[in-house]
């Protein structure tokens, strides 16, 4: 039920047809948020493999990520820009928050977005087809491990009735940090050595983030673990991409 939960939480796929899932569960959905990775890892893997048959590589990544867009409802993306808009805008901790929670995009929302974007296109398109493919499938959940970290070093910033979705993430105990781990590490063995160690970049985003939002809010948002699955992730990019480049 709690898969379900998170299933039906972080994509926008008819899982919810299944069966009514109790509120309880939606608390804790962070603790399988890797596990969601997989099936998102695995279409991109799947969508980038196919369109990069017919179509020139940049065309096929932003396909992919369209698709992806589809099937995440753009959660991570929204949270992102709320993320940067926030930060780069307010100077104390009320006014951040405020920002945050304000569904108008901004200036540094925009921006991020851009930029991150460009960074992912230019990235990916510098791997071969098949290690990009793989990249894909170990960098969505293991960055999804990564950034669920946020819910066990911080504090909700925020009051649970000013939550956007109602729901504050309950913190994962020593089981479910195991669990998590594992569907966030398991794919790492597909890839190629050396490959497997930009997985560090990840971990270490995650820490510099979690350290920032310790500072400026005294907290987490769900915006936060939008910003911190993205950017974790497009640190395993820059990673893969600065490995691919060295061995060349």
């Amino acid at each position: 039920m709690k898969l379900l939960a998170a299933l039906i939480f972080f994509t926008r796929l008819p899982f919810w047809r299944i069966t009514e899932v109790p509120a309880r569960y939606y608390k804790r959905v962070v603790d399988l948020w890797s596990a969601v990775g997989w099936l998102t890892g695995a279409i991109s893997a799947l969508v980038l493999l196919g369109t990069a048959t017919v179509l020139p590589l940049p065309a096929a990544i932003i396909t992919t990520f369209t698709v992806r867009l589809i099937i995440t409802g753009a959660l991570h993306e929204d949270g992102m820009a709320d993320f940067f808009d926030g930060m780069g805008g307010g100077n104390t901790r009320e006014r951040v928050l405020a920002i945050m929670k304000d569904s108008h995009i901004g200036t540094y929302g925009v921006i991020s977005l851009v930029i991150y974007y460009l960074m992912l296109l230019t990235l990916l398109s510098s791997l071969p087809l098949r290690t990009a493919c793989l990249v894909l499938l170990a960098a969505d959940p293991w960055s999804k491990f990564c950034a669920s970290q946020i819910i066990n070093f911080l504090p909700y910033a925020r009051k649970e009735e000013e939550a956007k979705n109602k729901t504050v993430y309950s913190r994962m105990g020593a089981s479910q940090w195991i669990t998590s781990l594992l569907f966030g590490a398991l794919p790492l063995l597909l890839l190629p050595w050396p490959y497997t160690t930009a997985a560090t970049a990840p971990a270490v985003v995650s820490v510099l983030l979690i350290m920032l939002m310790h500072k400026r809010i005294h907290g987490y948002t769900g915006d936060c673990c939008g910003a911190t699955f993205l950017l974790s992730e497009l640190s395993f990019f820059i990673s893969a991409a600065t490995i691919n480049h060295l061995s060349l």
